[in-house]
């Protein structure tokens, strides 16, 4: 790869397919270094899913509003204000609490945990949690990805000439087949505009 390479993945962190793309990226920018940046976009599917109407806002919603997944959109905005490294550690940690061990996305505990986990200062990301001057950056991901792009699941990628997919892996490719398969991928989505879906069939199991 001759240039530096800069995605953008929209993504919930209850989706399984979210946390398979998560680890496949970790090992690609352990291999590739500074030539891989991802940029992590928030897409709630509680939004996408809600039948509120076109006003409802999840990210408008008060305190007390019983969500699935807000609190680890919260959760995530919180650990970026203490560096991009605290991000991708708390959203590692986040998807392997929900995906690895099936914790509830939706308890504070939860979070905590996960935030220990990737050794943030806990004082301080408690107290940005409580802040909602957090909530408008989510709502504004999701509008960019729905209204701009025609995002429309998790995960999607998108890359550098605007060329987008939704991708689903049913596991998490090994190590050294990550990067060839990002290539693949990658000229798929930017370099083949003619096609538009693949689509494998599934096999009768009865």
């Amino acid at each position: 790869m001759s240039e530096p390479v800069e995605i953008d993945v929209f993504y919930d962190y209850s989706c399984p397919y979210v946390y398979r793309a998560t680890m496949w990226l970790r090992d690609l920018q352990a291999a590739m270094g500074d030539a891989l940046l991802v940029n992590w976009r928030y897409f709630p599917l509680e939004q996408v899913n809600s039948a509120e109407g076109p006003d409802w806002k999840l990210w408008e919603q008060p305190d007390d509003f019983r969500s699935r997944g807000l609190a680890a959109f919260r959760g995530a905005q919180a650990a970026r204000r203490q560096g991009d490294d605290a991000f991708i550690a708390f959203h590692r940690a986040l998807l392997n609490a929900r995906h690895a061990e099936g914790k509830d996305l939706g308890k504070k505990e939860t979070l905590l945990e996960a935030a220990k986990a990737a050794n943030l200062d806990l004082d301080q990301f408690e107290r940005d949690l409580a802040d909602r001057d957090l909530l408008p950056a989510i709502g504004d991901d999701y509008l960019q990805g729905r209204n701009q792009l025609g995002v429309f699941g998790v995960p999607t990628f998108v890359f550098p000439n605007g060329g987008a997919a939704y991708l689903k892996l049913n596991e998490v490719p090994s190590p050294d087949l990550a990067l060839p398969l990002f290539e693949e991928f990658r000229q798929t989505v930017q370099a083949r505009p003619v096609i538009e879906e693949i689509k494998r069939p599934r096999k009768p199991t009865g």
